[in-house]
Protein backbone atom coordinates (compact mmCIF):
# COMPACT_ATOMS: atom_id res chain seq x y z
CA UNK A 1 0.00 0.00 0.00
CA UNK A 2 1.55 3.54 -0.91
CA UNK A 3 1.86 6.09 1.44
CA UNK A 4 -0.12 9.10 0.69
CA UNK A 5 1.82 12.58 0.13
CA UNK A 6 2.35 14.52 3.00
CA UNK A 7 -0.08 17.56 3.25
CA UNK A 8 1.44 20.85 2.54
CA UNK A 9 1.18 24.73 3.46
CA UNK A 10 2.93 27.29 1.01
CA UNK A 11 3.48 30.56 2.77
CA UNK A 12 4.43 32.98 0.20
CA UNK A 13 6.37 35.49 1.46
CA UNK A 14 9.45 35.02 3.96
CA UNK A 15 9.81 38.68 5.94
CA UNK A 16 8.45 38.88 9.55
CA UNK A 17 4.85 37.43 8.79
CA UNK A 18 5.96 34.89 7.00
CA UNK A 19 8.41 33.88 9.53
CA UNK A 20 5.95 34.21 12.62
CA UNK A 21 3.55 32.48 10.57
CA UNK A 22 5.31 29.38 10.02
CA UNK A 23 6.29 29.18 13.67
CA UNK A 24 2.60 29.56 14.51
CA UNK A 25 1.39 26.90 12.27
CA UNK A 26 3.91 24.38 13.48
CA UNK A 27 4.03 25.33 16.93
CA UNK A 28 0.39 24.62 16.52
CA UNK A 29 0.51 20.83 15.58
CA UNK A 30 0.61 21.13 11.87
CA UNK A 31 2.91 17.90 11.11
CA UNK A 32 2.64 18.40 6.87
CA UNK A 33 5.17 20.48 5.28
CA UNK A 34 5.53 24.00 5.14
CA UNK A 35 7.17 25.40 2.38
CA UNK A 36 8.17 29.17 2.32
CA UNK A 37 8.42 31.10 -0.65
CA UNK A 38 11.30 34.26 -0.12
CA UNK A 39 12.16 36.43 -2.96
CA UNK A 40 14.70 37.39 -0.83
CA UNK A 41 18.28 35.91 -1.22
CA UNK A 42 18.30 36.54 3.00
CA UNK A 43 17.14 35.32 6.09
CA UNK A 44 14.02 37.06 7.64
CA UNK A 45 15.37 40.65 9.30
CA UNK A 46 14.07 43.42 10.71
CA UNK A 47 13.32 46.29 8.39
CA UNK A 48 12.74 49.60 10.41
CA UNK A 49 16.78 50.28 11.29
CA UNK A 50 17.30 50.49 7.47
CA UNK A 51 15.99 53.67 7.45
CA UNK A 52 17.93 54.80 10.88
CA UNK A 53 20.48 52.71 13.00
CA UNK A 54 21.25 50.23 10.28
CA UNK A 55 21.37 53.22 7.78
CA UNK A 56 24.11 55.03 9.62
CA UNK A 57 26.16 52.83 10.78
CA UNK A 58 25.86 50.23 7.90
CA UNK A 59 23.76 47.10 7.88
CA UNK A 60 24.15 43.89 9.35
CA UNK A 61 22.42 40.73 8.11
CA UNK A 62 23.95 39.16 11.71
CA UNK A 63 22.54 42.10 13.69
CA UNK A 64 19.15 42.27 11.74
CA UNK A 65 18.25 38.98 11.42
CA UNK A 66 15.22 37.91 13.07
CA UNK A 67 16.01 35.27 15.94
CA UNK A 68 13.76 32.23 15.03
CA UNK A 69 12.21 29.93 17.44
CA UNK A 70 12.89 26.17 16.70
CA UNK A 71 9.61 25.37 14.97
CA UNK A 72 11.14 27.48 12.07
CA UNK A 73 13.60 24.82 11.05
CA UNK A 74 11.03 22.68 10.23
CA UNK A 75 9.87 24.38 7.53
CA UNK A 76 11.61 24.16 4.02
CA UNK A 77 12.95 28.00 3.12
CA UNK A 78 13.26 28.52 -0.40
CA UNK A 79 14.97 32.24 -0.48
CA UNK A 80 15.17 34.09 -3.82
CA UNK A 81 12.46 31.88 -4.93
CA UNK A 82 9.31 34.40 -6.05
CA UNK A 83 5.64 33.31 -6.90
CA UNK A 84 4.12 34.97 -9.79
CA UNK A 85 0.61 33.21 -10.03
CA UNK A 86 -2.11 31.61 -7.97
CA UNK A 87 -4.80 29.99 -8.30
CA UNK A 88 -7.43 29.46 -5.42
CA UNK A 89 -9.24 26.95 -7.06
CA UNK A 90 -6.79 24.48 -8.26
CA UNK A 91 -4.85 25.21 -4.96
CA UNK A 92 -1.28 25.52 -7.07
CA UNK A 93 1.01 28.57 -6.72
CA UNK A 94 3.07 29.31 -9.99
CA UNK A 95 7.02 30.45 -9.92
CA UNK A 96 9.15 32.68 -11.68
CA UNK A 97 11.30 29.54 -12.98
CA UNK A 98 7.56 28.20 -14.39
CA UNK A 99 7.48 25.46 -11.36
CA UNK A 100 4.42 25.31 -9.61
CA UNK A 101 3.61 23.89 -5.94
CA UNK A 102 0.31 22.16 -4.91
CA UNK A 103 -0.66 23.51 -1.39
CA UNK A 104 -3.58 22.31 1.32
CA UNK A 105 -2.88 25.83 2.67
CA UNK A 106 -2.27 29.12 1.40
CA UNK A 107 -0.31 31.98 3.62
CA UNK A 108 -0.58 35.38 1.26
CA UNK A 109 2.64 37.63 3.28
CA UNK A 110 4.31 39.20 0.44
CA UNK A 111 4.11 42.34 2.03
CA UNK A 112 5.06 45.50 0.08
CA UNK A 113 7.18 47.41 -2.18
CA UNK A 114 8.37 50.95 -2.70
CA UNK A 115 6.55 53.38 -4.85
CA UNK A 116 8.65 55.07 -6.99
CA UNK A 117 7.83 58.39 -9.35
CA UNK A 118 5.63 57.75 -12.17
CA UNK A 119 7.53 56.92 -14.98
CA UNK A 120 7.62 60.16 -16.97
CA UNK A 121 9.65 61.60 -14.78
CA UNK A 122 11.90 58.82 -13.85
CA UNK A 123 15.89 59.31 -14.89
CA UNK A 124 16.72 56.83 -17.60
CA UNK A 125 20.28 56.05 -15.42
CA UNK A 126 18.03 55.84 -12.40
CA UNK A 127 16.34 57.34 -10.48
CA UNK A 128 18.20 57.60 -6.77
CA UNK A 129 17.87 55.07 -3.98
CA UNK A 130 14.73 53.63 -2.13
CA UNK A 131 14.87 51.85 0.97
CA UNK A 132 13.75 48.35 1.49
CA UNK A 133 16.10 45.60 1.59
CA UNK A 134 19.60 45.57 3.84
CA UNK A 135 20.97 46.23 -0.35
CA UNK A 136 18.83 49.49 -0.71
CA UNK A 137 20.24 50.57 2.73
CA UNK A 138 24.08 48.90 2.15
CA UNK A 139 24.09 51.15 -1.07
CA UNK A 140 22.58 54.55 0.57
CA UNK A 141 24.45 54.29 3.14
CA UNK A 142 27.94 53.80 1.13
CA UNK A 143 26.34 57.50 -0.38
CA UNK A 144 25.72 59.35 2.93
CA UNK A 145 29.19 61.68 3.15
CA UNK A 146 29.51 64.62 4.92
CA UNK A 147 29.09 67.36 2.97
CA UNK A 148 26.50 65.34 0.51
CA UNK A 149 23.62 67.27 -0.58
CA UNK A 150 20.56 64.68 -0.25
CA UNK A 151 17.18 65.17 -1.85
CA UNK A 152 14.74 63.23 -0.51
CA UNK A 153 11.25 62.95 -2.25
CA UNK A 154 8.42 62.25 0.26
CA UNK A 155 7.90 63.40 3.58
CA UNK A 156 6.09 60.56 5.36
CA UNK A 157 7.57 58.58 7.97
CA UNK A 158 10.60 56.96 6.05
CA UNK A 159 11.69 60.56 4.39
CA UNK A 160 11.72 61.77 7.71
CA UNK A 161 13.79 59.11 9.26
CA UNK A 162 15.94 58.89 6.31
CA UNK A 163 16.57 63.01 6.70
CA UNK A 164 17.08 62.73 9.97
CA UNK A 165 19.82 59.64 9.76
CA UNK A 166 21.64 61.61 6.91
CA UNK A 167 21.85 65.14 8.60
CA UNK A 168 23.11 63.43 11.30
CA UNK A 169 26.28 62.04 9.55
CA UNK A 170 26.69 65.59 8.13
CA UNK A 171 24.80 65.79 5.08
CA UNK A 172 22.87 68.82 3.73
CA UNK A 173 19.25 67.58 3.45
CA UNK A 174 16.50 68.97 1.41
CA UNK A 175 13.12 67.13 2.06
CA UNK A 176 9.95 67.24 -1.07
CA UNK A 177 6.90 66.68 -0.55
CA UNK A 178 3.35 67.54 -2.41
CA UNK A 179 1.80 67.51 1.24
CA UNK A 180 1.94 71.30 3.58
CA UNK A 181 3.35 69.28 5.99
CA UNK A 182 5.64 66.26 7.09
CA UNK A 183 3.26 63.08 7.89
CA UNK A 184 0.54 65.15 7.24
CA UNK A 185 -1.76 62.24 6.22
CA UNK A 186 -1.00 59.65 9.18
CA UNK A 187 -0.48 62.43 11.78
CA UNK A 188 -2.42 66.11 10.93
CA UNK A 189 -1.21 69.44 10.48
CA UNK A 190 -0.29 70.53 14.29
CA UNK A 191 1.95 67.44 15.07
CA UNK A 192 3.84 67.41 11.50
CA UNK A 193 4.43 71.24 11.50
CA UNK A 194 6.36 70.69 15.00
CA UNK A 195 7.84 67.48 13.92
CA UNK A 196 9.32 69.51 11.02
CA UNK A 197 10.12 72.37 13.28
CA UNK A 198 12.87 69.80 14.86
CA UNK A 199 13.85 69.20 11.66
CA UNK A 200 14.83 72.30 10.44
CA UNK A 201 16.53 73.89 13.99
CA UNK A 202 18.51 70.48 12.83
CA UNK A 203 18.98 72.00 9.54
CA UNK A 204 16.93 70.04 7.22
CA UNK A 205 15.29 72.23 4.42
CA UNK A 206 11.85 71.44 3.10
CA UNK A 207 10.44 72.39 -0.04
CA UNK A 208 6.51 71.25 0.47
CA UNK A 209 3.50 71.55 -1.69
CA UNK A 210 4.93 71.03 -4.98
CA UNK A 211 5.22 67.47 -6.60
CA UNK A 212 8.35 66.63 -8.56
CA UNK A 213 8.09 67.22 -12.59
CA UNK A 214 11.14 66.18 -14.13
CA UNK A 215 14.46 64.36 -12.61
CA UNK A 216 17.83 64.70 -14.79
CA UNK A 217 21.53 63.90 -14.13
CA UNK A 218 22.64 60.95 -12.78
CA UNK A 219 24.32 60.22 -9.45
CA UNK A 220 26.34 62.42 -8.15
CA UNK A 221 24.81 65.40 -10.28
CA UNK A 222 20.96 65.35 -9.64
CA UNK A 223 18.52 68.08 -10.73
CA UNK A 224 15.16 67.99 -9.33
CA UNK A 225 12.96 70.12 -10.98
CA UNK A 226 9.59 71.41 -8.75
CA UNK A 227 5.79 71.79 -10.36
CA UNK A 228 6.49 75.76 -8.56
CA UNK A 229 8.91 76.26 -11.56
CA UNK A 230 12.29 75.99 -9.20
CA UNK A 231 14.41 73.04 -8.62
CA UNK A 232 16.69 71.50 -6.14
CA UNK A 233 20.30 69.82 -6.64
CA UNK A 234 21.75 67.19 -5.02
CA UNK A 235 24.21 64.26 -5.34
CA UNK A 236 22.11 62.21 -4.15
CA UNK A 237 18.69 61.45 -4.51
CA UNK A 238 16.34 58.99 -2.48
CA UNK A 239 12.49 58.22 -3.03
CA UNK A 240 10.41 57.89 -0.03
CA UNK A 241 6.90 58.15 -1.82
CA UNK A 242 4.93 55.02 0.02
CA UNK A 243 4.65 51.92 -0.83
CA UNK A 244 2.25 49.00 -2.54
CA UNK A 245 1.04 45.82 -1.43
CA UNK A 246 2.55 42.80 -3.43
CA UNK A 247 -0.56 41.32 -4.67
CA UNK A 248 -0.16 40.77 -8.49
CA UNK A 249 0.16 37.45 -7.63
CA UNK A 250 -3.11 36.80 -6.58
CA UNK A 251 -4.95 38.09 -9.59
CA UNK A 252 -7.58 36.10 -11.58
CA UNK A 253 -8.89 34.81 -8.57
CA UNK A 254 -11.78 37.25 -7.72
CA UNK A 255 -10.23 38.55 -4.78
CA UNK A 256 -10.40 42.84 -4.48
CA UNK A 257 -6.86 43.16 -4.64
CA UNK A 258 -7.26 47.17 -4.79
CA UNK A 259 -5.24 47.90 -1.56
CA UNK A 260 -3.52 44.73 -0.24
CA UNK A 261 -6.28 41.75 -0.53
CA UNK A 262 -9.64 42.25 1.05
CA UNK A 263 -9.47 39.07 3.93
CA UNK A 264 -12.78 38.70 6.48
CA UNK A 265 -11.92 39.30 10.20
CA UNK A 266 -10.09 35.82 10.32
CA UNK A 267 -7.89 36.77 7.52
CA UNK A 268 -9.18 34.53 5.25
CA UNK A 269 -8.80 35.90 1.09
CA UNK A 270 -12.27 36.85 0.10
CA UNK A 271 -14.32 34.66 2.83
CA UNK A 272 -13.12 31.37 1.78
CA UNK A 273 -11.41 28.64 3.17
CA UNK A 274 -8.03 27.39 3.01
CA UNK A 275 -6.16 30.37 2.11
CA UNK A 276 -5.33 33.65 4.49
CA UNK A 277 -3.25 36.37 4.26
CA UNK A 278 -0.94 38.25 7.14
CA UNK A 279 0.92 41.61 7.58
CA UNK A 280 1.25 44.46 5.33
CA UNK A 281 -1.00 42.46 2.48
CA UNK A 282 -4.31 41.93 4.71
CA UNK A 283 -6.92 44.64 4.15
CA UNK A 284 -8.89 43.29 7.01
CA UNK A 285 -12.13 44.71 9.62
CA UNK A 286 -11.32 45.34 13.23
CA UNK A 287 -14.51 45.34 15.23
CA UNK A 288 -12.50 47.67 17.92
CA UNK A 289 -13.07 50.59 15.24
CA UNK A 290 -15.81 49.60 12.63
CA UNK A 291 -16.39 47.51 10.03
CA UNK A 292 -14.54 48.50 7.40
CA UNK A 293 -11.32 46.47 6.05
CA UNK A 294 -7.93 48.43 6.27
CA UNK A 295 -4.36 47.46 5.56
CA UNK A 296 -2.23 48.45 8.35
CA UNK A 297 1.16 48.73 7.76
CA UNK A 298 2.84 48.51 10.81
CA UNK A 299 5.53 46.73 12.47
CA UNK A 300 3.17 44.60 15.14
CA UNK A 301 0.61 43.66 12.95
CA UNK A 302 2.94 40.81 10.63
CA UNK A 303 3.01 39.86 14.57
CA UNK A 304 -0.73 39.64 15.80
CA UNK A 305 -1.81 38.42 12.07
CA UNK A 306 0.38 35.26 12.06
CA UNK A 307 -0.88 34.04 15.27
CA UNK A 308 -4.63 34.72 14.07
CA UNK A 309 -4.28 33.52 10.58
CA UNK A 310 -2.50 30.42 11.80
CA UNK A 311 -5.13 29.75 14.30
CA UNK A 312 -7.87 29.82 10.65
CA UNK A 313 -6.06 27.51 8.42
CA UNK A 314 -4.92 25.23 11.18
CA UNK A 315 -9.02 24.63 11.90
CA UNK A 316 -9.81 24.85 8.01
CA UNK A 317 -7.34 22.39 7.48
CA UNK A 318 -8.80 20.45 10.49
CA UNK A 319 -11.86 19.57 8.70
CA UNK A 320 -13.76 20.90 11.73
CA UNK A 321 -17.38 21.31 9.39
CA UNK A 322 -17.97 24.95 9.82
CA UNK A 323 -16.41 25.48 13.79
CA UNK A 324 -14.24 28.46 14.14
CA UNK A 325 -10.54 27.89 16.21
CA UNK A 326 -11.07 31.23 17.65
CA UNK A 327 -14.93 32.86 17.91
CA UNK A 328 -13.45 35.78 19.55
CA UNK A 329 -13.25 38.65 16.75
CA UNK A 330 -9.80 39.59 15.80
CA UNK A 331 -9.21 43.52 17.70
CA UNK A 332 -6.04 44.22 17.43
CA UNK A 333 -4.76 47.88 18.40
CA UNK A 334 -2.04 49.29 15.72
CA UNK A 335 1.24 50.70 17.17
CA UNK A 336 3.81 51.94 15.76
CA UNK A 337 7.08 54.03 16.78
CA UNK A 338 9.68 56.50 14.85
CA UNK A 339 12.79 57.66 15.69
CA UNK A 340 13.61 61.04 14.64
CA UNK A 341 16.74 62.48 16.27
CA UNK A 342 16.78 61.83 20.11
CA UNK A 343 12.54 62.11 19.86
CA UNK A 344 10.74 59.05 19.95
CA UNK A 345 7.30 59.18 17.99
CA UNK A 346 5.12 56.04 18.81
CA UNK A 347 1.40 56.15 18.28
CA UNK A 348 -1.89 53.87 19.01
CA UNK A 349 -4.81 53.24 17.27
CA UNK A 350 -5.92 54.49 13.69
CA UNK A 351 -4.99 58.50 14.55
CA UNK A 352 -6.23 58.78 10.23
CA UNK A 353 -9.38 57.91 11.61
CA UNK A 354 -10.13 61.17 13.67
CA UNK A 355 -11.74 64.74 12.49
CA UNK A 356 -10.02 66.35 15.24
CA UNK A 357 -7.41 66.62 17.31
CA UNK A 358 -6.30 67.65 20.76
CA UNK A 359 -3.54 68.17 23.23
CA UNK A 360 -3.93 66.06 25.76
CA UNK A 361 -0.83 66.61 27.75
CA UNK A 362 2.39 68.81 27.37
CA UNK A 363 2.90 70.62 24.24
CA UNK A 364 3.78 70.26 20.84
CA UNK A 365 7.33 72.26 20.82
CA UNK A 366 8.74 69.95 23.66
CA UNK A 367 7.21 66.40 24.63
CA UNK A 368 3.30 65.97 24.63
CA UNK A 369 0.74 63.36 24.01
CA UNK A 370 -2.04 64.04 21.42
CA UNK A 371 -5.08 62.87 21.08
CA UNK A 372 -6.84 61.76 18.01
CA UNK A 373 -10.49 61.93 17.72
CA UNK A 374 -13.42 60.71 15.53
CA UNK A 375 -16.57 62.41 16.93
CA UNK A 376 -16.37 62.39 20.69
CA UNK A 377 -14.15 59.07 20.51
CA UNK A 378 -10.82 58.80 21.20
CA UNK A 379 -8.99 56.17 18.09
CA UNK A 380 -5.82 57.36 18.29
CA UNK A 381 -3.25 58.60 20.32
CA UNK A 382 0.41 59.94 19.65
CA UNK A 383 3.28 60.38 22.06
CA UNK A 384 6.40 62.78 21.42
CA UNK A 385 8.73 61.74 23.37
CA UNK A 386 7.07 60.76 26.97
CA UNK A 387 8.51 57.12 26.88
CA UNK A 388 7.18 56.73 30.31
CA UNK A 389 3.64 57.56 29.64
CA UNK A 390 2.72 54.94 27.17
CA UNK A 391 1.61 51.77 28.55
CA UNK A 392 -1.09 54.43 29.90
CA UNK A 393 -1.99 55.72 27.12
CA UNK A 394 -2.60 53.03 25.38
CA UNK A 395 -4.52 51.90 28.09
CA UNK A 396 -6.61 55.07 27.82
CA UNK A 397 -6.73 54.46 24.04
CA UNK A 398 -8.42 50.61 24.31
CA UNK A 399 -10.78 51.99 27.50
CA UNK A 400 -12.19 54.64 25.27
CA UNK A 401 -12.54 52.72 21.89
CA UNK A 402 -14.51 49.65 24.42
CA UNK A 403 -16.61 52.02 26.25
CA UNK A 404 -17.48 55.36 24.51
CA UNK A 405 -18.36 57.20 27.72
CA UNK A 406 -14.64 56.73 29.01
CA UNK A 407 -12.64 60.10 29.29
CA UNK A 408 -8.87 60.89 29.05
CA UNK A 409 -7.56 60.89 32.39
CA UNK A 410 -3.67 62.59 32.60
Amino acid sequence: MSTPPARRIVVVGGSLGGLRVTEALLAGGWDGEVVVLSAEPHVPYTRPPLSKAALADGPDLATLAFKQRPEAARAEWRFGSRAVAADLAARTVTLADGGTLAYDGLVAATGVRPRRLPARIDHSAGAGHVVRTIEDCRALHAELRPGARVVVIGAGFIGCEVAATATGLGCHVTVVAVDESPMLVPLGRAVGDAVRARHERAGVAFRLGVSVASVSGTRGAYSVALSDGTSVEGDVLVQCVGSAPCVEWLEGNGLDLTDGVVTDNRLRLGGGTGAVAVGDVARFPNPLFDDVPRRIEHWQTPLETARRAAATLLADLADLAGTEADPVPFTPLPSFWSDQYDLRLQSFGVPGLADRTEVLEGDLEGQAVVGYFRGEQLVGALLLGLPRRAAAVRKHLLASLTDPAATYAA
